[in-house]
């Protein structure tokens, strides 16, 4: 473990992981409570239509994924309104179109494989000294804006009608938000891959919302299981020689059934 933390390369990428495990499930627990689970899964997609895009103009990856995942959020917020009945037809449509895009781009990506393998499945251990700075950076930003409309956020998230009632801009509100999801989705994905990015926006507070009473412990508790999956997870991808984003989300999986069961075994006391 020790010898772990000497290497470079390792150091950037538990940075790297540790703020992904705070943002990310601080947003998705406003994503979860909104029934809009599967966004964060049509957004990862659309990301990798942009870091394909990113491969063939040549341009940086994530900065053009980034691009392309604040375009469809809000325009899915666009098509949610066209489909108030049906809102998450919204989610269907863009991940269909993201990934027929992404597929052709891919196709004409000179990109290598390896590069194009590590946008899909996440290669934290190839994060460069750039793109933790790029994490850190949306990491902060996003932490801030939502620590100043926290209370605006809670309002839409639990009863939209009330918040627009109560005079407060709900449209903004929600495309701010959806802003936000974006930014989460863009600097998670060079962590776990698109692939995997709305597992750990998901699983950690699909776990903490098994145990928690209120929705300040199930932030803490989401962002706390996030940590723990990020560590034990990259010192088992270090020490085994094992894929670092699918060590990570499934160890948050691993978590989440250990709490169910424990939670079993409490109402049977």
């Amino acid at each position: 473990m020790l010898e772990m933390l000497t290497l470079s390369f390792m150091q950037r990428a538990l940075i790297a992981g540790l703020i992904v495990a705070v943002v990310a499930p601080s947003i998705g627990l406003f994503l979860v409570l909104r029934r809009l689970a599967l966004y964060g899964d049509a957004l990862s997609h659309v990301t990798l239509t942009g870091v394909a895009a990113g491969m063939l103009t040549r341009t940086y990856p994530v900065a053009t994924g980034l691009l392309f995942a604040v375009a469809a959020s809000l325009g899915m917020d666009w098509l949610r309104q066209s489909y108030r009945k049906y809102s998450e037809m919204a989610v269907a449509i863009v991940l269909a179109g993201a990934l027929a895009l992404a597929v052709i781009l891919l196709s004409l990506a000179t990109g290598s494989t390896s590069e194009i393998m590590a946008y899909l499945f996440g290669s934290i251990v190839t994060v460069s000294r750039t793109d933790v700075y790029v994490i850190a950076v949306l990491g902060i930003v996003v932490l801030a804006v939502l620590v100043a409309v926290y209370k605006e956020m809670l309002a839409t998230t639990f009863d939209e009608e009330y918040a627009r009632i109560s005079g407060l801009p709900v449209r903004l509100l929600n495309m701010l938000f959806y802003v936000l999801v974006a930014l989460t989705v863009g600097l998670t994905m060079r962590v776990v891959g698109a692939l995997l990015v709305s597992s750990l926006m998901v699983v950690p507070v699909g776990a903490a919302l098994q145990v928690a009473r209120s929705f300040r412990g199930a932030l803490a508790l989401s962002v706390s299981f996030g940590l723990l999956s990020v560590l034990v997870g990259l010192s088992l991808a270090y020490l085994l020689d094992l894929a670092p984003g699918g060590t990570v989300v499934f160890t948050a999986v691993l978590i989440l059934l250990a709490v169910v069961v424990y939670k079993r075994i409490r109402s049977v006391e």
